[in-house]
């Protein structure tokens, strides 16, 4: 185990006993990779049928595959066009646990960097209000990059404390997962620099804060729903230890039986105080899977106060609503859904009908960002353009992924086009890649900027 911390050995050979031979030579292994195709554009299926790359699948994700380490998924225009997420498959296990439902309220409380966030949004199917919240400034921002590249059109994105948002959603989800920031034990096969900031103390703090975010969380359930606790790390401290104090001063949550139990090792209720239903939850261990360590227990909240909050009030000027609504009647088969509109600034977004009033939290995104209002002009974001297929569009280019304009359109030049002068959404196959305004035969790219490739 070369390179690991000598402490963290320790600790280990002292947890698995007779197993940690097995589990110390699976870090001889090469870390697993995997990708999670993007049911909210394209099915597993559909994506077999088209995909470049040698796959198997992940037992525990059907949407989940393992890929070869030689391959490069993340270079090829299927991942530009948001056709799938490259995620460690164990990370895959995590949504499956919460298995959100359409028309659900939803939150992802320490959400960067939008892998377990996609994928909640995936089995939501557009359909309901996925909260999405990162508390670091910078995370928060590629938090809300990956929710665009794969077009997920009902989230909320804030940068906010977990006691702010308490505050503002009292009682309001249905369902939450807790993805806590933890020691990284489990990742230090994947990611090398984990090892060098891992420590006994880091461990102790992680766990307090683990349990900090945890206590926010539970005031934020409605009762009847459900919640997700989960690590990538193997600490007792920080996984069966905070549940059981978690528990202890929570006598309205009960642990539930963690879904596809049978793919992973049960938590180990010694490691806690002894409470017997702590076997619930589940360990997924490098030696027993194909993936990287992590831990997961699903939570029920069987009582507590119903939500009363006060709903979001927002106006938009009625210029504001004319522009938008022309450039669907000219660019769009049917409207954008939506229940109310936000204009800030220049920026036109669709939030939610019953989202709280939430003015007083930093938001990166108040929900759907349609466009920019211009001087009586409407410009369509690149956002709304990856929500969208040729199907939904009055006017768009298809190309093949080999074709070298794909590479032309990503570099953001100019292009050649035969469809009728407006704005158009140029496509790989049916799937977006952005936006387009056709002029006489000539198509002006607006591909953003900071996306495009050398």
């Amino acid at each position: 185990m070369k390179g690991l911390p000598q402490p963290f050995i320790s600790r280990m050979s002292d947890l698995l006993g007779t197993e940690y031979e097995l589990f110390s030579q699976s870090y001889e292994n090469p870390k697993t990779m995997g990708l999670r195709v993007n049911t909210l554009k394209i099915s597993a299926e559909e994506f077999l049928a088209i995909s470049p790359f040698r796959l198997e699948p992940v037992p525990w994700a059907p949407e989940g595959f393992y890929y070869e380490a030689e391959e490069s998924p993340g270079k090829h225009v299927y991942h530009t066009a948001g056709l799938y997420y490259i995620q460690e498959p164990s990370a895959m296990a995590i949504a499956p646990g919460l298995a959100p439902e359409p028309g659900e309220r939803v939150l992802d409380l320490c959400a960067a960097p939008g892998g377990k966030t996609t994928h909640l949004a995936a089995y939501m199917k557009g359909r309901g209000i996925l909260v999405a919240n990162e508390f670091v400034a910078g995370r928060a921002k590629v938090l809300a990059e990956n929710v665009e590249r794969l077009g997920v059109r009902n989230a909320v994105i804030f940068n906010e404390h977990p006691a702010k948002l308490a505050a503002a959603f009292p009682g309001w989800f249905d369902r939450i997962l807790v993805d806590a920031p933890c020691s990284g034990e489990g990742m230090f096969r994947k990611d090398p620099a984990a090892c060098e900031e891992w420590s006994l103390e880091n461990v102790v703090h992680c766990a307090i804060r683990q349990l900090d975010i945890l206590e926010e969380a539970a005031k934020m359930l409605r009762p009847g729903g459900k919640l997700v606790y989960s690590t990538c790390t193997f600490s007792p401290e920080e996984n069966e230890s905070v549940l059981d104090r978690f528990l202890d001063t929570h006598p309205e949550f009960r642990l539930l039986p963690f879904p596809n139990a049978s793919c992973f090792s049960p938590g180990r209720p010694e490691w806690g105080k002894g409470r017997p239903e702590l076997q619930h939850a589940v360990r997924l261990w490098p030696h027993r899977i194909r993936g990287e360590g992590h831990f997961s227990a699903l939570l029920e909240k069987t009582d507590g106060a119903e939500p009363g909050v006060v709903p979001l009030q927002t106006k938009v000027q009625s210029e504001a609503v004319s522009l938008l609504n022309a450039f669907m009647r000219e660019s769009l088969m049917e409207p954008i859904p939506g229940t109310q509109l936000l204009l800030q600034g220049e920026n036109l977004y669709s939030t939610p009908g019953d989202l709280p009033d939430v003015k007083r939290l930093k938001w990166v995104r108040p929900g759907l960002h349609l466009g920019e209002v211009k001087k009586k002009r409407f410009e369509p974001s690149h956002t709304l353009a990856m929500t969208l297929s040729s199907k939904e569009v009055v006017r768009f280019i298809s190309l093949q992924p080999d074709d070298p304009e794909v590479a032309r359109y990503l570099r953001g030049e100019t292009l050649s086009a035969t469809t009728p002068d407006g704005w158009t959404l140029v496509c790989v196959h049916q799937f977006p890649l952005g936006w387009g305004k056709v002029v006489n035969g000539t198509l002006k790219n607006h591909y953003p900027k900071g996306l495009r490739i050398p």
